[in-house]
């Protein structure tokens, strides 16, 4: 039975290193259900990892032809994973809401501390640490509890906003922020924001996705697995994507990280079947064997 799914895939529309189509012949190879791809949205101003909206109609036109290239052997869905900058640039406004996709990621990796929308206006979350760092310093006056709990007002009002239907590595503040001194992955200015974004996402019925990108390099996933109970707790769905930016990294992480979410009580991942929202169970996904 073909279970292997991955829901956050950027290929090079994006940062990607490889053409959609030979994601698509990696993951047939290894014996996909389903792939969905998910470039990183357009920006009001240009990034090295950004999609120009210029390339926008044949990013869809290609989705669409590999689509139907490919119908026999996999399931293909085209997607985006769209910031939430504030309430002029998020998943719901029109120009997003209007193009012909299969679901939205929305994520945050960038926090504007001014106007007008320029990168050099933005405090980027998941870049080096040390360019972190700086903007925590400059910005926040060193405080890392301040950049936090900015994260995290940005996040409810993401969630709040609506427009999508995955929230994309919902805790990538820590990335960086762990490595702050003042960091304190347990204490209440950090877990009472956090679940109260659990709340809410629960409360809207949206999916998180547990993100396994670093979870062989670094040891860790987003969210990071001491918050997967709490999510249980609420029965917010979850969906496992590997974030793969090159065709060998399709399935990073995501065997090491389904026992995690068994033990935490999980038994299925939401995902797209045949254009529809299923669970699925997490015993029935095929791994692959190493």
């Amino acid at each position: 039975m073909k279970n292997k799914a991955n829901f956050h895939t950027h290929c090079n529309f994006c940062d990607g290193r490889n053409p959609a189509e030979d994601f698509v012949k990696a993951a047939i190879a290894e014996n996909f259900r389903a792939c969905g791809f998910s470039s990183h949205s357009p920006l009001p101003f240009e990034t090295f990892w950004n999609m120009p909206a210029c390339k926008m109609p044949a990013y869809l036109n290609e989705i669409k032809r590999l689509k139907t290239l490919y119908a026999a052997d996999i399931e293909i869905y085209a997607s985006l994973e769209i910031d939430y900058l504030d309430e002029s640039y998020n998943a719901s406004i029109p120009p997003l809401q209007t193009l012909p996709l299969d679901y939205r990621i929305s994520s945050i990796h960038f926090m504007p501390w001014q106007l007008p929308h320029k990168e050099e206006n933005m405090i980027c979350i998941d870049g080096e640490y040390d360019a972190f760092e700086l903007s925590v310093n400059r910005h926040y006056g060193g405080n890392i509890k301040t950049a936090v709990q900015k994260y995290f007002d940005n996040s409810m009002k993401m969630v709040a906003a609506g427009g999508f239907d995955i929230v994309g590595h919902i805790d990538k503040i820590y990335m960086n922020a762990r490595r702050h001194k003042d960091f304190d992955m347990n204490a209440s200015w950090y877990r009472n924001p956090f679940l109260e974004l659990l709340d809410l996402i629960a409360e809207k019925e949206l999916i998180v996705e547990i993100n396994t990108k670093n979870k062989i390099k670094k040891g860790h996933t987003y969210p990071h697995v001491n918050s997967y109970r709490d999510l249980c707790k609420r029965k917010i769905s979850v969906m496992i994507n590997s974030d793969a930016h090159s065709t060998d990294l399709i399935y990073e992480g995501i065997n090491e990280t389904i026992p995690l979410l068994q033990e935490a009580g999980f038994r299925s991942t939401r995902e797209l079947v045949k254009g529809k929202w299923e669970e699925i169970e997490l015993k029935n996904i095929q791994t692959i064997t190493t």
